[in-house]
């Protein structure tokens, strides 16, 4: 049964005029955990408080790649003190797409994250599947080549269906890797491009999404939508109510 996070970069503007009023409301939505970005200043002592307060889990935290390459022991501390475990490079820039040097760096972070009692993972977007390397998706490259005791695969279906692939199908490939997936919905405008939506509003199959995470052993699936057409805190009440009720419907997912 998965349960639920939201990953807070959703709800970045709130967080930065009200950072502690902003975590307080996810956790009164009913959200589990929640998956951090950037900690505004906060000191780990100040985020640890924060959560304990609120009874929200710390799911993982998106670090930028050069901090994770250049700062990883700081990476390390600060999140083992506010309770969180999995550190996950989320995005490279074009600049950064070397992927035989990507895949050696992940490498040697894995092995501090291991060494230092942490977890690394990688989140894709699209550019992980349309881009190749030797014949295959640059997503299946890095992770072919760099062992999975160094790095797990922290997963957005919502980019894996906008790639050009089968969600659920990687979902299974990669199970037993997989701690987090991204729970996410897009519809595609007139010219092709994406469009985030609220749960339930765009063309993923969010059911099959689910329930084949359940399967493969996922044990959270992380509400995110990168961008609102409405209120932001709105979306995300919203998207975790389409959650209940396909909770109710029989889904394997606990609210």
């Amino acid at each position: 049964m998965l349960k639920v996070g939201l990953q807070l970069y959703t709800v970045r503007e709130e967080l930065e005029q009200d950072f502690e009023g902003t975590i307080r409301k996810v956790a009164e939505m009913g959200y589990s955990g929640v998956e951090f970005f950037n900690y505004f200043g906060r000191t780990a002592a100040q985020v640890k408080a924060l959560l304990e307060e609120t009874g929200l889990v710390a799911v993982g935290a998106h670090r930028p790649y050069e901090a994770m390459l250049n700062d990883t022991q700081q990476e390390i501390s600060f999140n083992l003190e506010i309770g969180n475990r999995n550190l996950i490079v989320p995005y490279l820039t074009e600049e950064q797409r070397n992927w035989p040097e990507v895949a050696a760096n992940l490498r040697v972070i894995g092995d501090k994250c291991l060494k230092g009692g942490a977890v690394l993972s990688y989140h894709n977007h699209d550019f992980e599947f349309t881009e190749k390397v030797e014949g295959q998706p640059a997503f299946d490259y890095l992770f072919d080549t760099v062992p999975a005791e160094q790095l797990q695969v922290e997963m957005d279906t919502c980019w894996v269906y906008y790639g050009g692939y089968d969600p659920a199908e990687y979902i299974h490939k990669y199970a037993g890797r997989l701690p987090i997936i991204h729970l996410k919905d897009l519809k595609k405008r007139e010219d092709g491009s994406p469009e985030t939506v609220v749960l339930g509003e765009g063309e993923v199959e969010l059911g099959a999404v689910i329930e084949a995470a359940a399967a493969a052993g996922v044990e959270w699936a992380v509400v995110e939508q990168d961008f609102c057409s409405r209120s932001p805190l709105a979306s995300v009440e919203d998207s975790l109510n389409w959650i209940r009720t396909y909770e109710k419907q029989g889904g394997s997912i606990h609210v």
